[in-house]
């Protein structure tokens, strides 16, 4: 893909982070949010369907409260985003109702996606909402969340909803103008990177960290977030969104920023729901054999190729399958708990029964519960 590809796209989610939302921590920036509504309207109306996934509840909220520094504390986090939502999103529906267009709220925390039922039933109330033509406003549910459910930031966020919705691209906008092949805040000669596969690993070699206190991820999880999105065969825009009508030009295919494209073709529903389940509860490292098995001949992972078992999980959780390297191959759901995992490893499947006294799957994953990374 290139960014002239984009005209010919219509499902797109943008990603907006809070320094641009709340004029680095001052409230709600009121004009600028403004800009951004009249831009996607005009989207709407050459036939993009849009979905926003917006931060800035817990800086508004902040903001609100009268805290010059973004609290440590999950309680105080989450009190802060009670108070800052309300801001939010009643601003979205007030600039887009001038335009005649209806929004609606969504909160999601990594459990309404990790359980199945819940991934489907949320991917069903955003197709309807699209398909309405209603505009989702989606954001990570601070006011509940703990440190064990959080999705870690609102990019992973982005790449996850254009999973479940199978978004042509997601559009991150941020404050710098893209993604460069160093640190521009510690190299002056970065170069900007305009086009690369979202595979590539070396682009995560010149992404840094944040460096605003106010948000939660950096130019590492928006890379990592093109990688994700990048399952469903969705292409990811990192882009300054204080380029002057920064989602008008990207419509119409001008070359800004940094467009990492998917090269793969998108996976099925329930393969994508297993990739992007966020809570691995162990590792099952692999001789050379199994990864190569893996690999090439979509085979089920079987106890003899695993040569040590990490962490501690059941039944029925999902394990990371990697490489004695420590290069993740694959994640898939497990058939045995950690404790019969160990007992397994190097056996053959006949010899399970020996091992436990009871055979339950002659698989540790079987290949449909299996999602292999390429």
């Amino acid at each position: 893909m290139q960014h002239s590809d984009l005209t010919q796209t219509r499902r797109w989610v943008v990603k907006m982070g809070s320094a641009l939302l709340t004029a680095n921590g001052q409230g709600l920036d009121l004009s600028a949010i403004s800009d951004w509504v009249e831009q996607l309207v005009f989207l709407r109306k050459q036939g993009f369907e849009i979905i926003i996934v917006s931060s800035g509840s817990i800086a508004e909220g902040m903001a609100r409260l009268g805290w010059s520094k973004r609290p440590k504390h999950i309680h105080e986090l989450q009190a802060a985003a009670a108070v800052g939502q309300m801001g939010l999103v009643q601003t979205y529906e007030d600039v887009f109702k001038k335009a005649g267009i209806q929004t609606a709220q969504i909160l999601l925390t990594h459990d309404d996606l990790a359980d199945r039922k819940r991934y489907i039933n949320a991917r069903s109330t955003l197709n309807t909402l699209l398909s309405l033509g209603i505009v989702p406003i989606v954001n990570e549910n601070d006011t509940v969340t703990t440190d064990e459910i959080r999705f870690g930031d609102n990019d992973t966020l982005g790449a996850l909803v254009a999973n479940l919705v199978t978004a042509d691209v997601l559009v991150i906008l941020t404050d710098v103008a893209g993604l460069h092949d160093k640190n521009p805040s510690e190299h002056t000669d970065a170069q900007l990177i305009q086009r690369a596969a979202a595979t590539d690993k070396s682009l995560l070699s010149g992404a840094g960290p944040s460096a605003n206190q106010l948000g939660r991820g950096g130019m590492f999880t928006k890379v990592q977030a093109a990688t994700r999105a990048a399952r469903s065969g969705t292409s990811t825009v990192i882009a300054c969104g204080h380029h002057p009508q920064i989602l008008k030009d990207l419509a119409r295919g001008r070359a800004i920023g940094t467009l990492l494209f998917a090269e793969q073709a998108p996976l099925d529903a329930r393969k994508q729901w297993l990739a992007n389940r966020l809570r691995v509860r162990g590792e099952l490292v692999m001789d050379q054999g199994a990864v190569h098995v893996l690999k090439n001949s979509g085979s089920s992972l079987l106890a003899v190729g695993v040569v040590r078992v990490c962490g501690h999980f059941m039944r029925g959780d999902l394990v990371s399958c990697q490489s004695q390297h420590g290069e993740e191959v694959a994640r898939g759901l497990v058939n045995y708990s950690a404790e019969e995992a160990k007992k397994l490893i190097g056996k053959p499947s006949a010899e399970i029964e020996v091992a436990l006294g009871y055979v339950d799957e002659p698989e540790l994953i079987h290949r449909d519960n299996l999602i292999v990374f390429t």
